[in-house]
């Protein structure tokens, strides 16, 4: 059985820039609650604008599609558009909980 063979997709692009063009960029994409309660709204546009940057930079360091990312950082909305930049220039992520020891954090990175 095969379904859309040879096909492609971008999960960046189907989850934010399809938004923004079909005149929901104002329109709240993402509420974050801190752990000392600190709500965080973003919209559709702002989420895209972060990402295409974030991606950017990504780019210029070398990094892009096939490449392996690891995400060392707490949830936050930085860690959703660390996310959503690797999957827009095609890296693989892997995200990996701060508050793991020394040890336990290489063990991991040897993996990827």
């Amino acid at each position: 059985y095969k379904w859309f063979d040879d096909g492609e997709l971008n999960a960046s692009y189907n989850c934010l820039d399809r938004h923004v063009e079909a005149g929901n960029g104002a329109r709240v994409a993402v509420i974050f609650e801190a752990d000392d309660g600190t709500v965080t709204r973003v919209t559709y546009a702002d989420l895209l604008a972060r990402v295409s940057r974030f991606a950017n930079a990504l780019k210029k360091r070398g990094i892009g599609k096939g490449d392996r990312v690891v995400i060392y950082i707490p949830m936050s909305i930085e860690g959703i558009v660390a996310m959503q930049a690797c999957a827009r220039i095609g890296a693989t992520h892997s995200v990996v909980f701060g508050g793991f020891s020394a040890k336990s954090l290489n063990e991991r990175l040897v993996d990827v």
